[in-house]
């Protein structure tokens, strides 16, 4: 599988696409739509604001009054103020034309580049396709596939640097929640940076941000090493910053190359991934050009119901463990284990097992 070339037609240039102008045109594109469709009408705008109010909205209004802190520089606060309303209206939106969607802390970060690099006007239809088809993993109503991303960074690291992996054995890759679940978004203060990374991460596939955060660690090795390794604390304060300055493009550089040297398929924890995650369903644009938002939909809710089976499972496994009966623990642990093969190749046994287990 081709991994880094953008779609026909794109327009990138070696350090990324030249300007918003140009991103106008590439980044649909990318996710797969038209950017000569028309703006929506003003009958469009009221249909959904009369759509039923989505369960985060009070969250979204605590985190659009923390926008734009570092950017734009060039705009009083009058029009940030404007900025803010724009981007309310844009997240609102989009959760309520998809309400199964579940907000989180950091998505307006994400939502206000967009907004940003496409005008209010023609940013809807953009996150959307982001949301439900890039970044669906982070949306479901736990982070359990977004801490299933952050897990595939360890055997990244080993692979390139087992030194270095085993000095970190001590420390969980939490530390790179921040930076994956909100496209870096909330961590990188230059709107240029954001905007060139976002032309990467739209270009390729949706595990190449994984791969980036490893990436960062395999080049602060260095550093890594004069903090001891039983003092996991301490590195997973380092390694929760991004270093300053990044030297961005020699970064994407790198992550191209060890990507293609280490694909994912060669990683230990790649089969646990879900066959839904955005992992598996986003390798390409091309891929996600295929795709609609029904199809988002779909993924979601095959998600939904293994995260929901993985619950159930785990509690019957501690309800077996009260009663410490071996022989029933074995037997059930290989009837679990033959139902969740089953489940993989048909979500609708779930239904069963719901019902057997209430």
């Amino acid at each position: 599988m081709e991994r880094h070339s953008p779609a026909e037609g794109s327009g990138f240039v070696g350090g990324g696409l030249v300007s918003d102008d140009m991103r106008r045109k590439a980044w649909p594109i990318l996710l797969g739509f038209s950017a000569d469709k028309t703006e929506p009408t003003a009958d469009d705008q009221r249909r959904w604001q009369t759509l039923p109010k989505h369960a985060d909205e009070d969250q979204v209004r605590l985190d659009v009054n923390r926008a734009f802190i570092y950017y734009p520089t060039d705009q009083t606060a009058k029009q940030i103020d404007t900025r803010k309303g724009e981007l309310s209206d844009l997240i609102t939106e989009v959760l309520r034309r998809q309400p199964y969607l579940c907000y989180f802390q950091g998505y307006h970060d994400i939502c206000q580049v967009f907004l940003l690099v496409l005008g209010h006007k023609n940013c809807s239809e953009a996150v959307s396709r982001l949301s439900a088809l890039h970044i669906r993993d982070f949306m479901l109503p736990t982070l359990a596939p977004a801490l299933a991303q952050l897990r595939l960074i360890p055997g990244i690291i080993r692979t390139v640097n087992p030194k270095l992996y085993q000095h970190l054995s001590e420390t969980q890759p939490f530390f790179a929640l921040s930076g994956t679940l909100t496209m870096y978004a909330h961590d990188i203060q230059e709107y240029g940076d954001i905007a060139r990374l976002f032309d990467v991460f739209l270009a390729r596939e949706s595990i190449f941000s994984v791969y980036m955060f490893a990436q960062i660690v395999l080049n602060r090795s260095e550093e890594l090493f004069d903090t001891p390794a039983d003092e996991p604390e301490m590195l997973h304060s380092i390694l929760s910053k991004l270093p300053k300055p990044l030297n961005l493009e020699r970064l994407i550089s790198d992550t191209t190359k060890l990507l293609d040297q280490h694909p994912p398929e060669s990683l230990p924890l790649w089969s646990k991934i879900s066959k839904s995650s955005v992992l598996k369903t986003a390798r390409s644009p091309e891929q996600v050009a295929k795709q609609s938002l029904k199809d988002g939909q779909m993924y979601f809710e095959k998600q939904v119901k293994e995260l929901q089976w993985a619950e159930r499972r785990e509690k019957i496994v501690r309800q077996l463990w009260k009663n410490k009966n071996p022989a029933i623990i074995i037997g059930v642990g290989v009837l679990v284990g033959l139902l969740s093969y089953h489940m993989r190749k048909s979500p609708s046994i779930y239904h069963l097992v719901s019902e057997l287990w209430k």
